[in-house]
This record gives C-alpha cells, sequence and structure tokens, in this order.
C-alpha cells in the first residue's frame, strides 16, 4: 500500500515512510501530516517499491523500519543511499541489539529510534536528522557508547590489517554487501569471505557490525586506518 502528498509545502521537511505496519504506518503518516513544518511525500509497505518512488520523488528525511518483507531496511537503506545520497535515513524499530544499530549506521543510516519513540520526539528527530544531527534514543546512544569502550588496542588491531583487509573493512562500514564487495575488487564471493574471517580474527569480533564499530570509533578520532599504535 502507498500515497502520494502533492501540492506539498515549499519550507516544509519532505518526509518518506516504509512501514509495514499498516496501522503503525497510519499513526506516523498522520503524525507527519499534523505537523505544520513537515510534509509526507509518500508512504510505503516495502522496499521495492519505495526504491522506485524513492527514484521519482526524494525526500529529505525518511523513516525506515528494519524488518520487511522480502529486503530489509537496512539493505534498503544501503540501496537508498545510491539513489538519493542527500536523503537522511532514520531506522524506527523495535530492535535494540547493538549488531543491529551499527548495521544500520554502516548502510547509511543517519540515526536510530525505536518503535515505542512519542510523536513529539519522532518528529524532533525529523528536524535534526534534516538539520544534519544523527538523533538516537537514549538507550540507544548509550549502547552505542558502550560499544565503544569495550573495543581496547583498536588502533594495534587496526594497523595489523593488511591493505587488501583494510579496502574490505572500509567497505564493509560503507554497507557494501558481500557479492558488492567481489564485484568491486575483481575477487570471488568466497575470496571476500576468507578475507572478512582474518578480518574478525585481528579485530577479535564476531560480526560486522563490531568491526564496523571499531574503524568508525578509530576514525572519529582522526586516526588513519593501517597506522599503528607506536606511531
Amino acid at each position: 500500500m502507498s500515497r502520494t502528498r502533492s501540492n506539498l509545502g515549499v519550507n516544509s521537511i519532505r518526509v518518506g515512510l516504509l512501514e509495514d505496519d499498516a496501522d503503525l504506518r497510519e499513526i506516523i503518516a498522520r503524525w507527519i501530516r499534523q505537523s505544520e513544518d513537515t510534509q509526507l511525500c509518500w508512504d510505503h509497505s516495502n522496499a521495492a517499491s519505495a526504491l522506485a518512488a524513492l527514484a521519482k520523488t526524494q525526500p529529505e528525511v525518511m523513516l525506515v523500519d528494519i524488518n520487511l518483507p522480502g529486503m530489509n531496511g537496512i539493505e534498503f537503506v544501503s540501496h537508498a543511499k545510491l539513489l538519493s545520497p542527500p536523503t537522511q535515513f532514520i531506522m524506527v524499530t523495535v530492535y535494540q541489539d547493538v549488531d543491529h544499530i551499527f548495521a544500520a549506521l554502516a548502510a547509511g543510516s543517519s540515526g536510530y529510534l525505536l518503535k515505542r519513540t512519542s510523536r513529539k520526539e519522532l518528529l524532533a528527530a525529523v528536524r535534526d536528522a534534516n538539520a544534519g544531527a544523527s538523533p538516537m534514543n537514549g538507550h540507544i546512544a548509550r549502547k552505542v557508547v558502550e560499544a565503544f569502550r569495550k573495543t581496547p588496542g583498536t588502533v594495534d588491531q587496526l594497523g595489523s590489517l593488511s591493505p587488501r583487509e583494510s579496502e574490505i573493512l572500509q567497505l564493509l562500514a560503507q554497507g557494501c554487501l558481500y557479492k558488492e564487495i567481489a564485484s568491486q575488487l575483481g575477487i570471488s564471493a568466497f575470496t571476500v569471505n576468507n578475507f572478512i574471517r582474518r578480518i574478525y580474527e585481528k579485530l577479535h569480533v564476531n560480526s560486522r557490525a563490531q568491526a564496523v564499530a571499531k574503524l568508525t570509533g578509530l576514525q572519529a578520532k582522526h586516526v588513519p586506518l593501517g597506522v599503528s599504535a607506536g606511531v
């Protein structure tokens, strides 16, 4: 199901909505319509139709569920960012674990909210994302901070990566799928899997999200990838 709203206000923030729960989609859509400074471009229940709509009309901010039929919300964002780089994506989900949080951020999401977020908080998040901020519920932000605190020795670990491993880690952080990495680097998916397994071993992590968290935390401190602690 989808609806498109025409005659959008010139000074309003254009918002797109991707949510498969019909009741929740209607509630959020109503909040957006009723706000004086936001306008609903369109709302969709699946990623395929949302990508088609995004190719025609680019909202400034998109609210995206993760658990969707077919392509999930994180995969959607990784593709949608290529179609509309200026659009700011905010995940609105029930998932609170670190893996989902960092996978969403790595794919290109600017913010991460839980579905229990109030109308006031959600609309404030839309405004913040449009202004260049990264809105998150306090509970989610705390998890991000705690994840960074649990990554000692990051400089040494990242410095141990080979040039090819560093390149693959950067592509993982950009939200690329394994098959996309293989195609871009001209290697097989099997070889990509082997590289990623070695990256995980060297960084002492068990998932893509944890590996990206280490890279993101180091880059936030302005330390280039591949620099050892002794330099």
